[in-house]
């Protein structure tokens, strides 16, 4: 080799050698999931970060979801926005009212080119988060809806069947009264969740309007009028039943002590998210757990419709640097895949978002191995959801939600009739989403 050739050689060499490899794009991921969720979250971002080099997800807790959506409003406003966020069902009407700071998933997965197919989704779960022209606007990521929990020992003990849970509220009653009376428990049931168990899902498995607009998804200027029989009826025997002690009120907003009742064994039953399904079971080691759909009024319905989902999704805002947008995009595409869905619903106790990972999970034997852990699923996807039963959008909900638990104290207290508790909900309710239009 020549000298020339051998200093080029050299340089070439020395230059490859002090260029540093691209840093992976910085993609921030503020959520609100602690705890064991929250660790397996991690993992997830772990997974996609470790199968590629151009991109890195960072997960950042941000409280609960309240807080999460409050902080992410704040930090747009100061353009310091994260590129996701999740933000919990209820949040949805406020997130579709912020023009200019979302970037709907469907949009950016085009613009991105990453496969986009919402027909391999669950449909009553993207029918939440859709718009009116059914446009998934946000990814589902954590849906549950609710069920029922029951103590297959306490069946046995007061001479039930503890492999025939109640189908109907009638069931509940006389199944309460039963139990009751032969000593096995202190109560018959008890439930989480006044607002989205005992009134939102109650409206929809009976097919009735919970609002003009179809449910709100038609527009802001909806107007609630879930003060209807039914709605009044079931308020007025959660009253009774918690007089004659066959029901016991679980607390305001998640109802914190209706889990430890059932864990006691002092209540049989139990309403509550599906997602809970893996705290029950690791708190309820002291006796077999049995899992059922929701009751109803087969008086009302012949066969309830679909219950509606809780839960989270996953928003891109806008704002970003362009880059991140490609990444984010390629991490919703990971999120879908069959076998990290179902991974995060088999630990988690989440609904899996798509078919293919609900298959996945029949084919490991996964539900033959973990009675019950369908319930949920089978449930939402036993009927085509209806304008009444495929969810609930409203801004301002958060309040509403607030209103109907201070409502609901008050019937419990004597202080109103079911009548006048429910509607008082929804006049105030009206409140609420009257100054929600206004400011959008």
């Amino acid at each position: 080799m020549n000298k020339i050739a051998f200093f080029l050689s050299a340089g070439l060499t020395s230059l490859s050698l002090s260029v540093p490899a691209l840093a992976a794009t910085k993609i921030q991921w503020w959520h609100a999931m602690g705890g064991e969720n929250g660790a397996k979250l991690e993992q997830i971002a772990k997974g996609f970060n470790a199968s590629q080099s151009d991109y890195e997800i960072v997960p950042v807790y941000k409280g609960t979801y309240d807080e999460t959506l409050t902080g992410a409003i704040a930090a747009f406003r100061a353009n310091q926005q994260p590129a996701i966020v999740q933000v919990y069902e209820v949040g949805t009407g406020t997130m579709m009212a912020a023009q200019g700071a979302v970037y709907p998933v469907y949009q950016l997965m085009k613009d991105e080119g990453e496969a986009w197919d919402q027909s391999k989704f669950i449909a009553p779960v993207v029918g939440y988060y859709s718009d009116t022209s059914g446009n998934v606007l946000s990814l589902p990521f954590n849906s549950s809806t609710p069920i029922m929990y029951y103590n297959k020992d306490v069946f046995q003990k007061a001479g039930l069947d503890p492999e025939t849970p109640p189908k109907t509220w009638a069931d509940v009653e006389a199944f309460s009264r039963t139990i009751m009376k032969s000593g096995a428990a202190k109560c018959g049931f008890t439930s989480a969740w006044i607002s989205w168990i005992q009134t939102e899902n109650l409206n929809a498995l009976h097919d009735k309007p919970y609002s003009t607009k179809a449910n709100g998804f038609g527009g802001l200027d909806a107007e609630f009028t879930f003060n209807n029989d039914l709605t009044i009826r079931h308020w007025g025997n959660l009253k009774k039943w918690q007089d004659e002690g066959l029901f016991k009120f679980g607390g305001p907003g998640g109802g914190d002590n209706a889990p430890p009742m059932f864990y006691s064994q002092e209540c049989a039953m139990y309403m509550n998210s599906s997602a809970g399904r893996a705290g029950v079971i690791n708190n309820a080691k002291a006796f077999k757990v049995g899992f059922a759909p929701l009751p109803y009024y087969d008086d009302v319905i012949p066969q309830p419709l679909n219950s509606i989902i809780g839960g989270a999704t996953l928003w891109t805002l806008k704002g970003r640097p362009e880059e991140e947008y490609k990444g984010v995009a390629k991490f919703f595409t990971y999120l879908q895949k069959p076998e990290v869905q179902a991974d995060w619903h088999q630990f988690s106790g989440y609904l899996p978002i798509t078919e293919a990972a609900y298959k996945l999970g029949q084919d490991q034997g996964y539900y033959e191995k973990n009675p019950g852990a369908d319930i949920g699923i089978k449930q939402l996807t036993r009927v085509t959801p209806t304008d009444n039963s495929k969810g609930i959008r409203f801004g301002n909900y958060v309040q509403v939600r607030g209103i109907i638990d201070d409502e609901f104290a008050a019937l419990l207290g004597g202080k109103k009739t079911a009548k006048e508790a429910v509607d008082s909900v929804v006049a105030r309710g009206n409140e609420q989403l009257r100054d929600f239009q206004s400011a959008n």
